[in-house]
C-alpha cells in the first residue's frame, strides 16, 4: 500500500462535501455568489473526487472568520448558554431560544448558532402541528428528547443539527 499520497489527493467524504455546500449557501445568502454560480459550485462540490478539487470550489470566498464574525473556541459560559437555548425550547417552544439568540448571539457566535438551530427546530414543529391540525403535536415527546441531546452536545462545545427541519430563520 502506498502511503505517499498528499492530503489534497485523498478522496472526499460526504461530511466534507456538506460543509462546503453550507459555506456556499452562506456565501449565496451574503450576496457573494449569484444563483447560477451557486448552482454550478454546488454541483461541483457534490461531484469532485479529491480534497484539492473540493477546496478549489470555495477558494475565492472569504472565510467566515475573516468576514468579521466573532469566532474562536466557546467559553464555558457560551456552552452553558448554548445548552440553555436548547433546554428552554422545551417549556417555551421557540420564544426562549429566540430571546437567547437575540441577546446572547450578539456576544457570541456559538450561542447564536445553538439558539438559531433550536429556533428553527421549534418553528418546524409548530408548523407541522398547525398543518396536521394538532396531530403533529405528538412529535413533541421526541422533540424533548432531541432538545436534551442537543443541550448535551452544546455543553461539550459541539454543534448539533436537528434532522429533517426547515431552516427558515437565518
Amino acid at each position: 500500500m502506498n502511503s505517499s499520497y498528499a492530503v489534497g489527493d485523498l478522496r472526499v467524504s460526504d461530511a466534507e462535501r456538506e460543509a462546503v455546500v453550507e459555506r456556499l449557501q452562506e456565501a449565496y445568502a451574503e450576496g457573494r455568489l449569484d444563483h447560477e454560480e451557486f448552482d454550478m459550485r454546488t454541483h461541483l462540490a457534490m461531484t469532485v473526487k479529491t480534497r484539492r478539487d473540493l477546496a478549489s470550489v470555495t477558494l475565492d470566498l472569504v472565510p467566515v472568520q475573516a468576514a468579521g464574525v466573532v469566532g474562536g473556541p466557546a467559553t464555558p459560559e457560551d456552552r452553558i448558554l448554548g445548552a440553555a437555548a436548547h433546554a428552554l425550547a422545551v417549556p417555551t417552544l421557540f420564544v426562549g431560544p429566540l430571546v437567547l439568540m437575540l441577546v446572547g448571539g450578539k456576544r457570541s457566535e456559538y450561542i447564536r448558532r445553538q439558539a438559531l438551530e433550536a429556533v428553527n427546530f421549534q418553528v418546524t414543529l409548530l408548523l407541522v402541528t398547525i398543518v396536521t391540525f394538532g396531530v403533529g403535536g405528538m412529535v413533541y415527546a421526541v422533540a424533548w428528547i432531541l432538545s436534551v441531546i442537543a443541550a448535551l452536545f452544546a455543553l461539550t462545545g459541539q454543534s448539533f443539527r436537528y434532522p429533517w427541519i426547515l431552516r427558515l430563520v437565518k
